[in-house]
């Protein structure tokens, strides 16, 4: 059986492939949910801004609940890793560029 470390051991620039391919999946599979839930709020999101804002949104989480992650620390380190956060805060504009108030 293969275990996670084995799958987690895949990187690019030092970050595991399978942690990006799980968060990808999971949003993709809970954005109708999530989508229905903000649209009782007034709020539309459609799919594609969910994907968009997979990144950024872990940032925030991981940040939020103290689990800093090697991605969370490049981000949040003031010295470099400019092209970093250059991604996140471009997903963040087109992650949040499509997002629109509707009436009940």
């Amino acid at each position: 059986m293969i275990s996670i470390e084995f799958l987690r051991q895949f990187r690019i620039a030092g970050f595991a492939i399978f942690d990006f391919a799980v968060s990808f999946i999971g949003v993709y599979l809970l954005a109708p949910l999530l989508s229905k839930l903000f649209g009782k709020l007034g709020i539309q999101i459609l799919k594609k801004n969910w994907l968009f804002l997979t990144i950024p949104l872990s940032v925030l989480i991981h940040v939020l609940v103290s689990q800093i992650t090697p991605m969370t620390k490049e981000f949040l380190d003031p010295q470099g890793h400019f092209i970093l956060k250059g991604v996140i805060i471009i997903l963040l504009i087109f992650g949040l560029r499509g997002i629109k108030r509707v009436k009940k």
